[in-house]
């Protein structure tokens, strides 16, 4: 069983999306444990990289400030080590391939088995070219988690079973970023994928607002919130624990609704 999972037990779970270093490490742990605090079931921690795809001018913005400080994938596996003292909800780590890579493919998975990481999330390796880590994650004990886009359709009933840990359903076309309304059938993706998997689904991409979340909850097993959270760092820098933790409180609240 996936550690993972866990973060689906208590209901409908909210998924926080935090970059490493933005402001700094310190600020990264105060923001996580206080979404942690206000009912986030599982984090998503960003590497940096310095040309993220997948990513909007808010995570852009956010991984050049973190770089520019200095965050390296070695701070971030201290940072890790030092967050899992009392941080108990599954961690997954969300980058690019050129950043394992680079690393060293071996030594980044045993690292994230030895500091106590649950997943990854590589956006930018196409579902048919995962074979290239799913090796090293399945010795190591990493779940590699799949993304479904609304360009999946063919192949979303063969990426859902061979999933782990949790189904990544993009919910719009593009980068990531907080849109005011989400058009994309997302019920025919979800009913596809929970026909060929049992392991939980979660929408992410575009989702900034309580009501938002309370939408794509009653159809997804979870509610993924990046761009929304940095936006809170990019503002208030060191002090955006405290707003982070508001904003994860009423999230989660609108979700229960």
């Amino acid at each position: 069983m996936s550690n993972i999972s866990k973060a689906f037990e208590n209901g409908k779970a909210f998924i926080a999306f935090l970059t490493c270093g933005d402001p700094d490490l310190a600020t990264t742990g105060a923001a996580v444990r206080a979404a942690v605090e206000n009912g986030a079931d599982l984090i998503e921690l960003g590497i940096p990289f310095s040309d993220p795809t997948a990513e909007g001018p808010v995570i852009q913005g956010a991984n050049l400030r973190a770089l520019k400080g200095g965050v390296t994938t070695d701070k971030i596996f201290d940072f890790v080590r030092e967050l899992r003292r009392d941080v108990k909800v599954p961690l997954v780590f969300m980058t690019y391939a050129n950043v394992v890579f680079s690393y060293g493919a071996e030594k980044f998975l045993s690292t994230c088995r030895k500091i106590g990481m649950d997943g990854l999330i590589l956006p930018d390796v196409p579902f048919e070219e995962k074979e290239e880590f799913l090796p090293l994650c399945r010795k190591y004990g990493i779940d590699l988690i799949s993304l479904i886009a609304p360009t999946s359709e063919g192949r979303i009933a063969r990426i859902a079973s061979e999933a782990e840990g949790f189904l990544y359903i993009v919910s719009s076309l593009g980068v990531t970023g907080a849109r005011s309304e989400i058009k994309t059938d997302l019920n025919s993706i979800v009913s596809v994928a929970r026909q060929n998997t049992k392991i939980p689904c979660a929408i992410g991409f575009g989702i900034s607002t309580p009501g938002q979340a309370g939408e794509m909850a009653k159809l997804a097993d979870g509610v993924i919130v990046g761009s929304a959270i940095v936006k809170l760092l990019e503002q208030y820098g060191k002090d955006a624990p405290g707003h982070v933790g508001e904003y994860v409180k009423a999230m989660k609240e609108g979700m229960r609704k």
